[in-house]
């Protein structure tokens, strides 16, 4: 900060210099002022000078200190701030707050404009779903089994892109539309894979389920699309006819863990610390037209702030295992009284 009022105060120290060699030079062309010291003259100037310096620099750093705060915090009339401003100080203050409030106008009017294509969305994402589930009855009635099944195999893909796109257009206010309860982990798992049925027949995708009859706190909705999330990625990278198995354990600090294993292609090591990033579609990613790179990051959002962790281990050709960690009882107090 001294460092700084100094080269702040660069002309005032400039023009003492000027000063003090003029009156040197003065002092030493001008006879009638030999008697008089050259000495204390100059070291009355520079005590004068450094006197002068500190006070201003008390009062200075003081009042920049002050301003800082206000404008750091929320910025109010001038007036009605107990602050000691210089006219230019005040003079800047009251142009901070102009350009504070034409942001803040055009903050609000972008905000009110996204709410607004928000709400226009969820309710296109509402009418859609509408034709889609009448759509799924529909292929109920087909004969032929091969033909249904890989319409029902792509009625699924656009089901799924849909529900993506109305959980991330929900993600934004996922405070107001959560609701911790105990879920057991077999009723969500279980209704996920029915749900992916058609894309597993076509492909001859099986599960391994193991009993899952834990119980965690959670929020039912948004732990099922995490799931989906991380299910429709084990099917698309799968080989056919594999397996998917889903098991769950305690780890050491007594947290519930939820694990889903597949026998995929697997994720590249450099792939790894990537592959939750918006719309990051990997080495696997670029070779399937499928792939948006949206799932696995709305997936990793959504956990986050419902308290899930999200971890993976996963080899080329070998597969990835995806764990998700429930929050523990203290983890979850917090989590809640945010």
């Amino acid at each position: 900060m001294l460092l700084l009022f100094l080269k702040e105060r660069l002309a005032w120290i400039g023009f003492y210099v000027f000063i003090v060699v003029t009156l040197n030079i003065l002092f030493s062309l001008d006879v009638g002022l030999v008697s008089i010291s050259i000495t204390y003259v100059n070291t009355c100037m520079f005590v004068s000078l450094v006197v002068f310096l500190l006070w201003r620099y008390i009062v200075e750093v003081g009042q920049l200190k002050d301003f800082l705060g206000n404008v750091d915090g929320q910025l109010d009339d001038v007036h009605s701030k107990s602050m000691d401003l210089s006219p230019f100080q005040e003079a800047y203050f009251t142009k901070l707050e102009d350009v504070f409030d034409v942001k803040d106008m055009e903050l609000n009017k972008a905000k009110v404009q996204l709410q607004e294509y928000s709400d226009e969305l969820l309710a296109w994402v509402h009418e859609v779903k509408a034709p889609l589930t009448s759509i799924n009855l529909m292929l109920t009635q087909i004969d032929d089994l091969v033909l249904r099944r890989k319409l029902e195999h792509e009625w699924l893909r656009l089901h799924l892109l849909v529900d993506q796109q109305l959980h991330q257009t929900r993600l934004a206010s996922i405070e107001k539309d959560n609701y911790m309860t105990e879920i057991e982990l077999r009723t969500v798992v279980y209704k996920e894979i029915r749900a992916m049925q058609p894309w597993c027949l076509e492909k001859g995708i099986g599960f391994d389920v193991a009993e899952l009859s834990e119980i965690v706190m959670t929020d039912g909705k948004w732990l099922a699309f995490i799931v989906r999330q991380i299910l429709s990625n084990a099917i698309k990278y799968s080989p056919a006819n594999t397996e998917v198995l889903i098991f769950s354990e305690v780890d050491a600090t007594g947290a519930q863990l939820l694990h889903i294993k597949d026998e995929g292609l697997g994720i590249r090591q450099d792939d790894l610390p990537r592959i939750f990033q918006k719309s990051y579609t990997g080495t696997a990613g670029r070779e399937s037209a499928q792939s948006t790179g949206m799932g696995l990051y709305l997936a990793h959002n959504v956990a986050v702030k419902i308290g899930i962790r999200i971890s993976v281990q996963s080899k080329v050709g070998e597969g990835s295992i995806f764990t998700l960690r429930f929050p523990l009882q203290n983890e979850y107090v917090k989590l809640t009284g945010r």
